[in-house]
């Protein structure tokens, strides 16, 4: 009964721990899933937010529509830098504090936008054309300072182009050149000089082993006795026989 409980307990235990996981998983999902509404949410109601207001900056006259061509440039400019500076921030860290000091922009930007949407509610015309030239000066400021971001980028993303583009082109060039430099096939070594050089071989060996049966001739030109083969001493030894008295035959005893 123990070791029964023991397992009970421990499939209990085993249970609860993927439940607890699943549960886990779940609401992560779901916070992302929101995260992700929101997010589409925002860039919906912001794009439908930036069409009113180029609607408006052509559609009122006066100070309305000034109003709303500040706000929609503000915005525009804020959006362009954010664009360009993540895009690169992904390859280029160093836009990390470029990013850093967009964040502080928008919070600027955020209060800028507020009062100039306030103003537009303003009923005092009069009210509206003092505080026009101000906000729009302020305006002016954070615009001018998120283009300088984003200009400032979008060069040196093209300067590390340039100087990518540069090192690849010689690289292409270098290559380029190693291909069209060929040089014919060197024959010097090739079968036929092998060929020759065994050739050449065989006839200094062949020469090696003549020269000890021609060395006595070697210098003049042979005579008739060494043509024939006889050498001096065996012509002596000859002559020396020829020239001892031979025993007598039977035809020479008969002979009176």
């Amino acid at each position: 009964m123990d070791a029964l409980g023991v397992v009970v307990a421990l499939a209990a235990a085993f249970g609860l721990t993927l439940l607890i996981l699943a549960v886990i998983v779940t609401v992560k999902a779901v916070k992302a899933v929101a995260d992700g509404v929101h997010k589409q949410e925002v860039k919906a109601r912001r794009a439908v937010e930036n069409a009113t207001l180029k609607a408006k900056s052509f559609a009122k006259p006066g100070d309305p529509g000034k109003l709303a061509a500040v706000r929609l440039e503000l915005r525009t400019a804020l959006d362009s830098t954010r664009q360009v500076l993540q895009a690169g921030h992904v390859e280029d860290s160093q836009l990390g504090e470029a990013l850093q000091l967009l964040a502080r922009l928008d919070t600027h930007a955020a209060e800028l936008d507020t009062e100039l949407r306030l103003l537009e509610r303003e009923p005092d015309a009069a009210r509206v054309s003092a505080k026009l030239p101000e906000l729009r000066e302020r305006a002016d400021r954070i615009t001018h300072s998120a283009d300088s971001l984003r200009w400032a980028a979008q060069d040196r993303m093209r300067r590390f182009a340039d100087d990518e583009l540069v090192r690849l082109s010689k690289e292409c060039e270098d290559e380029a050149g190693a291909l069209r430099h060929w040089t014919p096939a060197d024959t010097s070594t090739g079968p036929a000089d092998a060929a020759a050089g065994a050739g050449a071989s065989r006839g200094s060996a062949g020469a090696e082993r003549e020269a000890p049966r021609r060395g006595i001739t070697a210098g003049r030109q042979p005579s008739a006795e060494e043509l024939l083969g006889l050498a001096a001493e065996p012509l002596s030894r000859l002559a020396e026989r020829l020239r001892k008295p031979g025993r007598p035959g039977p035809a020479a005893a008969d002979r009176p």
